[in-house]
C-alpha cells in the first residue's frame, strides 16, 4: 500500500528555494531539447534519453545526481500522460518543486538527511517503518512554505481484513455534502462561500498577501473536514459504497463554483485509501437511475423524481408500492445495494 506522508520543513528553506530554481532550469532544458527533436522530426525523447543528455550537469548545478534525473524523468512521464510534443516552461511562477530518490533520503531522528544535508521538519505524526520510494519530493505552497512529500510503501496484513458486516451507502450532494443510507445527513460547510466576500475585499485591495492566506485557510479547513468524516466512516462501518457521480464534468458546469468548493474528489480518495488501511472495503458504483428508483421495490415508478425540472422534489411516494422516501437517503440505500459486497436483505435486490 503506498501512503504519503507530509511534513512542514522548517531549515534550509534559502536552500531549497535555490535548488528549485535549478529544477525549473533542468524542466526548461528537457522542454528545449523536445522542441529540437520536433522540430527536426526526431523521436520523442525518453527520460533515458533525457538522462543521458544532463549527464555531469549536478555538480555545475548545485543538486544531486538523482535530483536531476528525477526532473528529466518527470518531464518525459507528464509529457506521454498529456499526449503533448511538449510542455508549458517552469518560471517565477511555478510553485517549487524538488524530486529526490527515495534511497537517497535518510531518517535522523525526529528529521531527515539529503545530500549532507539535514532537514528538521515539525513532526506532526510519526513515519511508519517501510519502504521509502521515488516520487518523493519537497515542495512549495502559495505561501512560500516549504513541505516534505514521502511516499513510503506500507505492507498491508489482509489478515486484518474486517467482515463485511455493517455497510453503508453515501450519496454527495451540495446542500448536503453527503446523505448515509442509515438516514443520516452531513451538512455541507461551503468554505469558499462563507470566505468569499473577505477574499473579494482582499483581491480589490490588491493585498497579495492576504489573498493567499484566506485560500490556504479554505484549504486546510476543507481538508480538515474530508479527513474527520471519511476517518469516522471507515471506523464506523465495514464496507462504503459511493456514487461515482463525475465532478469533473459538473464542474464545467454553471454549478462549478459549489462543486469545486465541495471537494468530492478529494473526499472519494481519502476514503479510498483509509479504508484499505483500516481493513474496511470500499467501491464506487454506478449511481444511474438511483434517485428514481425505489429502494423498497426497485421500480421505476412515473411520479419518481426525473430530471432537472424534478430538483425540487425531495420527498416522493412510490405508486408502486406505496413506501415514502426521501429523495437524497433513497439514492443512498440504492447505492449501498449496488455494492458488490451488500447482501440482498440490504436495499434492493434487482437493482
Amino acid at each position: 500500500m503506498i501512503l504519503v506522508y507530509r511534513y512542514r520543513v522548517k531549515s534550509l528553506n534559502g536552500l531549497l528555494n535555490r535548488q528549485a530554481r535549478e529544477c525549473n532550469f533542468v524542466w526548461n532544458y528537457c522542454n528545449d531539447r523536445q522542441k529540437d527533436a520536433l522540430r527536426f522530426n526526431r523521436p520523442w525523447l525518453t527520460g533515458f534519453d533525457l538522462n543521458k543528455l544532463t549527464t555531469g550537469s549536478s555538480r555545475e548545478l548545485g543538486l544531486h545526481s538523482g535530483t536531476v534525473n528525477a526532473v528529466c524523468e518527470q518531464y518525459a512521464k507528464s509529457r506521454s500522460q498529456k499526449k503533448r510534443p511538449y510542455l508549458r516552461y517552469r518560471g517565477k511562477r511555478s510553485l517549487g518543486w524538488v524530486p529526490i530518490k527515495g534511497r537517497e533520503l535518510k531518517r535522523e531522528g525526529d528529521a531527515f538527511r539529503f545530500a549532507g544535508n539535514t532537514f528538521r521538519v515539525f513532526h506532526s505524526r510519526p513515519l511508519p517503518e517501510g519502504k521509502i520510494k521515488d516520487g518523493t519530493n519537497f515542495s512549495r505552497n502559495a505561501r512560500g512554505h516549504w513541505f516534505l512529500n514521502i511516499v513510503i510503501d506500507l505492507s498491508v496484513d489482509t489478515a486484518n481484513a474486517r467482515r463485511p458486516v455493517r455497510g453503508v451507502g453515501i450519496d454527495l450532494g451540495l446542500k448536503e455534502f453527503a446523505t448515509l443510507s442509515t438516514g443520516e445527513k452531513i451538512e455541507a460547510q461551503r468554505i469558499y462561500r462563507g470566505a468569499e466576500q473577505t477574499l473579494a475585499i482582499a483581491q480589490r485591495a490588491n493585498k497579495k498577501r492576504r489573498v493567499k492566506a484566506i485560500h490556504a485557510q479554505i484549504a486546510h479547513r476543507r481538508n480538515d473536514f474530508h479527513h474527520k468524516l471519511s476517518t469516522r466512516i471507515v471506523r464506523e462501518f465495514d464496507y462504503i459504497a459511493v456514487g461515482n457521480v463525475n465532478a469533473k464534468g459538473l464542474a464545467r458546469t454553471s454549478m462549478a463554483k459549489s462543486i469545486l468548493d465541495a471537494g468530492w474528489s478529494s473526499f472519494r480518495s481519502q476514503l479510498a485509501y483509509k479504508a484499505v488501511k483500516h481493513g474496511a472495503w470500499f467501491e464506487e458504483v454506478d449511481e444511474k437511475y438511483t434517485t428514481q428508483a425505489c429502494s423498497g421495490c426497485g421500480a421505476i415508478s412515473c411520479n419518481s423524481p426525473k430530471g432537472r425540472d424534478a430538483l425540487g422534489i425531495r420527498q416522493w411516494i412510490c405508486a408502486e408500492c406505496g413506501v415514502e422516501h426521501d429523495r437524497d437517503v433513497n439514492a443512498a440505500k440504492n447505492i449501498l445495494a449496488r455494492c458488490g459486497r451488500a447482501s440482498l436483505v440490504v436495499g434492493i435486490p434487482v437493482l
